[in-house]
């Protein structure tokens, strides 16, 4: 592992664990959920850059790091694509509908190599979410099967994964 991926790591579990971050449904530690990310952005090509943003992809977001610490941390790549993953809708802009429609644009316009983190991010929310709140997991599925539609610049293969585990979940939901 490379000095940047391992100092991402280390960064991203120190961010998580000092708010004392856990998954939603199983209360693990979060740190799991950007381990298992990262694990499946290093199964495509790849970047160290790239890892390294799967790493820290939730800091920004969930632990109230600033992207400029980011920046300074880990240089303008690593920023750009934590920027690029970041939800950008707050509760003042609306309604869940609306938040996940600004967030929609917001990845439209994100780089191919954030977006091969992002299908990775999906890969990993998803059967948890499936699993452990179906009545959630519907919305869920509706709002990833329209971010695919402006992801497909992603990795192919993590593109194809992420079509056939949101048809799974589909599937399962509708106990098929």
């Amino acid at each position: 592992m490379s000095s940047l991926v391992s100092r991402a790591r280390a960064f991203a579990a120190h961010a998580h664990r000092a708010i004392d971050h856990k998954r939603k449904y199983t209360g693990e530690d979060y740190i799991v959920h950007p381990a298992e990310v990262a694990a499946i952005v290093a199964t495509v090509p790849h970047t160290d850059e790239m890892l390294a943003a799967a790493w820290l992809h939730d800091t920004v977001e969930d632990t109230g790091v600033t992207i400029e610490t980011i920046r300074a941390e880990f240089g303008p790549i690593v920023a750009m694509y934590v920027a690029d993953l970041t939800d950008v809708s707050a509760a003042a802009d609306g309604n869940r509908a609306v938040r996940k429609a600004i967030d929609l644009a917001h990845t439209a316009k994100a780089c191919a190599d954030a977006k091969t983190i992002k299908l990775a991010d999906l890969l990993s929310n998803t059967a948890s979410i499936v699993e452990h709140d179906p009545g959630f997991a519907r919305v869920y599925l509706k709002e990833k099967s329209a971010m695919l539609a402006v992801m497909t610049d992603g990795d192919a293969t993590l593109l194809a994964r992420a079509k056939a585990t949101l048809s799974a979940g589909l599937a399962r939901l509708d106990g098929k």
